[in-house]
């Protein structure tokens, strides 16, 4: 698994696992220092940007308080006294109950399918030799990759699979905002957003949520490029020493994120063809009619435009490192590159 050292000082060492990071943000939260940075989660969940979720900044004011680690749900976050990891029962990944499978499970595979992480496998799995009417194997969950959703237990039809969120908390999304670009639903490390599909003559949301799967962890918030979603995390469900005050802390709004990408273009592979214009999620917000694909008709637009043939970007800093311009650009003329945390 891959390591990135943050800092290191004497005989401790601040360790970041990007595998393990499902850009929920509760470490930049909770950092009384303001020394980590997230940025551009969207576009990284959905691998169109070479970088992690999670910067740390160089200023040399990090204490190595450990807080970041102790309030991560999966374990992204490390720090290491002489090389090993601190793991208690003050650190959330620590204190929640693991993910279990009991002698109930019948081997059904049903979990296997459902998993978000693919974290779930069945190994030797057969029909019973004995003759009775049954299947035999192995069920397995790789709790290092576990984001702790419940899935699994929902699904199971002989209840054999016991889970433990990390979080409590509350999920709005407003409609007025949502421009249904599905980075959400991309970013989601559990599942729980999906569009749902709509009948004839119904009216659906642009974006629905699964209240059951969800992880309250905040993930979507971060990568909504138009800022229409808030998560807020009301509780830490684990008993774990010191959750009143990293409870405190949570409660509190999340910081925005940094624009931590650079959108880049090239004119000469440019068609001008304009889908980029219209879904770009910040420009369809400015103004729906330009969602609606009358790309000519409006004078200005706040991040991209087709001038002389061309894409244009009219305002970097507008950006919500989303990634869907380049998703829907035919010849990949259009791309977001990482840009260094101020």
């Amino acid at each position: 698994m891959r390591e990135v050292l943050l800092e290191s000082r004497d005989d401790r060492q601040h360790v970041y696992l990007p595998e393990k990071c499902i850009g929920c943000g509760s470490c930049v939260q909770v950092c009384p220092k303001g020394e980590l940075v997230i940025g551009s989660v969207g576009a990284v969940a959905r691998g169109l940007i070479d970088k992690d979720f999670i910067e740390k900044k160089k200023s040399g004011a990090c204490v190595l308080c450990a807080l970041c680690a102790r309030v991560c749900p999966t374990g992204a976050l490390e720090l290491r006294t002489a090389g090993k990891a601190e793991r208690d029962e003050s650190y959330l990944s620590a204190a929640m109950q693991p993910t279990t499978v009991n002698d109930k499970c019948v081997h059904c595979g049903l979990c296997v399918d459902v998993c978000p992480q693919s974290c779930i496998e069945i190994e030797d799995r057969q029909l019973a030799e004995d003759g009775s009417l049954r299947m035999e194997g192995k069920t397995k969950i790789d709790l290092s990759r576990c984001v702790h959703c419940g899935w699994c237990a929902q699904v199971c039809p002989a209840g054999a699979i016991t889970f433990q969120k990390p979080f409590s908390g509350q999920f709005f999304r407003d409609d007025n905002i949502c421009q249904a670009c599905r980075t959400c639903v991309h970013t989601c490390p559990a599942n729980a957003l999906f569009n749902k599909e709509g009948k004839a003559a119904e009216m659906v949301e642009k974006v629905s949520h699964r209240a059951d799967a969800c992880i309250y962890c905040g993930a979507c918030q971060e990568a909504c490029p138009v800022r229409a979603i808030t998560v807020s995390k009301s509780a830490i469900i684990p008993e774990m020493k010191g959750k009143k005050a990293l409870e405190k802390k949570l409660s509190a709004p999340a910081p925005r994120p940094k624009l931590t990408s650079v959108l880049k273009t090239d004119e000469d592979a440019c068609l001008g063809c304009g889908n980029c214009v219209i879904a770009c999620p910040v420009n369809a917000l400015y103004d729906p009619y330009l969602a609606a694909g009358h790309l000519n008709e409006l004078d200005e637009k706040p991040l991209l435009e087709v001038l002389n043939g061309t894409v244009k970007v009219v305002d970097q800093d507008a950006c919500g490192s989303c990634g869907t311009c380049s998703m829907i650009c035919p010849v990949l003329a259009i791309w977001l590159e990482r840009r260094e945390a101020a």
